[in-house]
């Protein structure tokens, strides 16, 4: 239970507790923090955003859980957290985009992409009557000769990443990349070390249904969400990879 003095600066006004915490924001990262995982990671030839649905019954139709959005050409994005508010922040970015293109007649930069999320999220920490939006962006995207991968957080915070993940498996997920991520690393490659991060900290089934995958490549400069068919054989040789894996660490166990 909070403390009283507490009490008075997590209301609907957003302001400094003594200690210079923002409550309201910390409760927005709590949120993303309880979300699906969602995965981008850069590669030599393009970047690829991998969410898991989390699809917990199967009553639910899994195509109706959407986690991962084109917003121009050449850039996507992933998310956790609130569905609601992630959508709101994917049409202001799209509207961005689009503003962009009119204005100056060429595609949006992908970190200027960014950082006008991080000003519209900002806005929302400092205003009365407001919350901070409780969901994080991955927003992927080719600018001139290199893949960009930015990480957005409700505090309006920005970072560029080489691989990174949000949502509730995030350590595990970056324990992983820290150990096995390169900069080398092609785009196949960084398909499947997502899903390998995935399936390791997957609740529930794991399965072609379960996962969705977006993927921009140099030689098209367009980005793209992949077919059930495409995604199939991904988590097919995945899901191989891990069982021989099994098998081998049994085999030494026995020794």
């Amino acid at each position: 239970m909070q403390a009283p003095a507490q009490m008075g600066y997590d209301r609907a006004i957003t302001v400094f507790s003594p200690d210079g915490r923002l409550f309201q924001v910390e409760y927005a990262r709590e949120a993303v923090k309880r979300g699906t995982t969602a995965v981008g990671i850069r590669a030599i030839d393009g970047v690829a955003l991998l969410v898991d649905k989390r699809v917990t019954t199967k009553l639910l139709e899994p195509e109706s859980i959407e986690k991962i959005f084109q917003i121009d050409d050449h850039i996507g994005a992933a998310t956790s957290g609130l569905v609601a508010d992630a959508r709101v922040l994917i049409d202001h970015a799209r509207v961005e985009a689009q503003i962009n293109r009119i204005t100056y007649d060429e595609p949006i930069g992908i970190e200027e992409l960014a950082k006008k999320i991080c000003d519209f999220k900002y806005a929302y920490t400092q205003s009365g009557g407001v919350r901070p939006f409780g969901t994080s962006l991955l927003i992927a995207g080719v600018d001139d000769s290199r893949a960009r991968l930015f990480e957005t957080d409700p505090s309006g915070a920005l970072l560029e990443y080489k691989a990174t993940a949000i949502g509730s498996g995030r350590d595990d997920t970056m324990e992983i990349f820290e150990k096995k991520y390169a900069d080398n690393i092609k785009l196949e490659d960084a398909v499947l070390l997502g899903l390998e991060a995935l399936h390791g900290i997957s609740e529930g089934l794991f399965n072609a249904a379960t996962i969705e995958i977006g993927v921009i490549e140099f030689s098209t400069r367009k980005f793209r969400v992949l077919a059930p068919s495409e995604v199939e054989t991904y988590v097919d040789k995945v899901t191989k990879m891990q069982a021989s894996e099994g098998k081998g660490k049994e085999k030494k166990k026995g020794k």
